[in-house]
């Protein structure tokens, strides 16, 4: 009975140290589960933090989008009126020019008057 208790003895002291063996890895797998979990929790706030930074960041990019927009308009329709100011001083030159041709074609054909000693005079004698 004795190598019977010896090896009950035996067995109880692998029992144990098997399950001290494995209370040690559920330890270390308790300490992982906690950092993990530790990380989770910075990692959630990290992502908490960057939504709502997202969240401004669209915001703002939707207001200068828009303020783009009315500037591309108001560029737009200022470049077009200044296109019609160029196209309406092209057309004022051109028909100055004509004008111009007209009126020296007809001044030319206009006798031209020389002024005579006789007139000369009258108007020398109505100014004294």
């Amino acid at each position: 009975m004795s190598q019977q208790g010896a090896a009950l003895q035996t067995y109880n002291n692998e029992l144990v140290k098997c399950i001290e063996d494995l209370c040690t890895k559920r330890d270390e797998l308790q300490k992982q589960i906690l950092d993990e979990e530790e990380e989770k929790r910075k990692v959630q706030n990290d992502i908490r933090i960057l939504t709502e930074k997202l969240a401004k960041i669209n915001e703002s990019l939707s207001k200068k989008m828009a303020s783009r927009n009315e500037f591309d308009k108001t560029i737009a329709e200022t470049e077009a009126a200044y296109m019609k100011i160029l196209e309406s001083s092209q057309t004022l030159l051109n028909v100055l020019k004509k004008e111009s041709q007209t009126l020296g074609t007809v001044s030319n054909h206009l006798p031209q008057t020389q002024p005579s000693v006789s007139n000369l005079q009258r108007g020398h004698t109505q100014l004294s």
